[in-house]
């Protein structure tokens, strides 16, 4: 570890690859796998996801994971209020230090150590008017999902997230009725609207380079709740059952969960759906009338 801090690229506001290197020789950082981090060296891929994230002057954006500061640098340069989450302590200790240096302004940045999976409250910077509504992030490849899923949960006024993730992930996520990898992380990202790919990312730009190729997807909170639907919860333990077992069908799949396979028939005829049909097949709103029926029948 170096005593003082590195002196970093004064013609840019995004970090250099010879910047990221020498931030992590600051702090003695290696990248762990255990973490999930692969730190992006390349300017263009910034600018690149920030222009695709549609974020511009006074957007309050929440990243979770922003390690050296590669997108923050990017998202702060675009005019955005960044809210940021990091779990590694050595990484949130520089990286107001990184901002500083780059000339960026520390009103519009705030920072939290923690983990996103227990976060509870959205971190606001000091010139923001209020909490971030859209999420962008180069996510943990480890816990990606989890993460996302766990942060449009608890966050309503999160109406937006484009995220970095492994490509499978990405085209899991974003997958649709009937496709081979549709799957409960599918439909739950449909419980809260429109899922797409956005573009794939080159591995090439990562320090290390990954052995998995990344893509961006993005998940808009667009799907309007019919009055008196069934809870998000009730609807999720629909799906998880539902795809258990995948290759059953749904009477087969949903017989614990209902209490019987007599009872998972009754539901499934309420919710006007064929019992023979299976998990891969259902539309979001199809999880939903099932919920509905299971209510209403208790």
């Amino acid at each position: 570890m170096s005593e003082e801090f590195p002196a970093l690229d004064a013609g840019t506001r995004l970090l250099t690859p010879r910047d990221i290197r020498a931030l992590a020789a600051y702090r003695g950082i290696t990248p762990t796998k255990k973490r999930g981090q692969n730190f992006l060296l390349d300017a263009n891929t910034v600018r690149a996801i920030v222009e695709r994230a549609g974020v511009g002057e006074g957007d309050v954006v929440l990243e979770v994971g922003p390690g050296l500061g590669s997108l923050t640098l990017g998202l702060l340069e675009a005019g955005a209020h960044v809210g940021a989450v990091e779990l590694d302590g050595a990484l949130a200790e520089i990286l107001p230090l990184t901002v500083e240096a780059k000339n960026l302004d520390l009103a519009c940045f705030s920072l939290v150590k923690g983990d996103a999976l227990a976060l509870t409250e959205l971190p606001v910077p000091e010139a923001a008017s209020h909490a971030p509504t859209r999420l962008v992030a180069n996510l943990p490849y480890n816990v990606a999902t989890p993460i996302l899923l766990t942060i449009l949960e608890r966050f309503d006024d999160l109406t937006e997230a484009l995220v970095m993730v492994q490509l499978e992930v990405a085209e899991r996520l974003a997958a649709k009725p009937g496709s081979k990898i549709y799957g409960a992380p599918s439909a739950k990202a449909a419980w809260y609207g429109s899922s797409e790919l956005a573009g794939r990312i080159s591995r090439r730009v990562f320090w290390p380079e990954p052995n998995v190729d990344s893509a961006l997807v993005r998940v808009r909170r667009d799907r309007v709740r019919e009055p008196g639907e069934a809870p998000r919860e009730k609807v999720f333990e629909v799906i998880d059952q539902a795809f258990l077992q995948r290759r059953k069908t749904l009477r087969a799949a949903l017989k614990t969960w209902a209490g019987g396979g007599e009872r998972a028939g009754e539901i499934l005829e309420r919710a006007g759906i064929d019992p023979q049909r299976r998990g891969e097949t259902l539309e979001v709103v199809e999880f939903i009338a099932i919920a509905n029926a299971a209510r209403d029948l208790s």
